[in-house]
């Protein structure tokens, strides 16, 4: 085998593109690309930014209800302040909107209060008008999100519970 030759077997990093003789012109590359990525990412209409944002969003809750989440973090109030602060500057507008109480909402959000029925069917409604012109949006998302954590809670914690509750149940009919 020649040296070229074996120069491209050890050189697999670089992967099937081929222009880079040296880490360092790959590197130059990378900067003057997320250069070009950056300017024209300035010059996106407000619009844009925020329907790619609420896109993200969406993806991301359709994510977490995948795949089984056993973690202490609220995702609920998690995806509500990055809703809430997506759309709006000022929290209290959106709490207006919906017809809450500021206060009730910055208690959600940092996790304080459970959110009522009617506040979920109300984000619901909110959600389902801001979706309609960015993607489809399914009305039983929130509910979903907000149900998906309360039973991950409930199965981590088990070890918690579960002595307490064992002892209270029986079965005497099947055994």
């Amino acid at each position: 085998m020649t040296h070229k030759q074996n120069t491209l077997h050890v050189d697999s990093e670089f992967g099937v593109d081929s222009r880079y003789k040296t880490v360092e012109e790959k590197e130059q590359d990378s900067v003057a690309l997320m250069q070009a990525r950056l300017e024209r990412m300035k010059n996106l209409p407000k619009e844009q930014i925020l329907r790619a944002k609420l896109l993200q969003l969406k993806l991301k809750m359709e994510n977490y209800l995948q795949e089984p989440v056993y973690d202490s973090q609220n995702h609920f109030a998690h995806f509500l302040e990055t809703y809430v602060d997506t759309i709006y500057t000022k929290r209290s507008d959106f709490a207006e909107d919906i017809n809450v109480t500021p206060n009730f909402l910055s208690k959600v959000i940092n996790s304080h209060r459970e959110p009522k029925e009617e506040f979920i069917l109300k984000l619901m409604i909110h959600s389902e008008k801001v979706f309609k012109n960015v993607g489809e949006f399914h009305k039983k998302t929130w509910y979903q999100i907000y149900f998906h954590e309360k039973l991950c809670d409930t199965m981590s914690s088990q070890d918690k519970w579960r002595p307490k509750i064992e002892k209270q149940v029986k079965v005497t009919e099947f055994v």
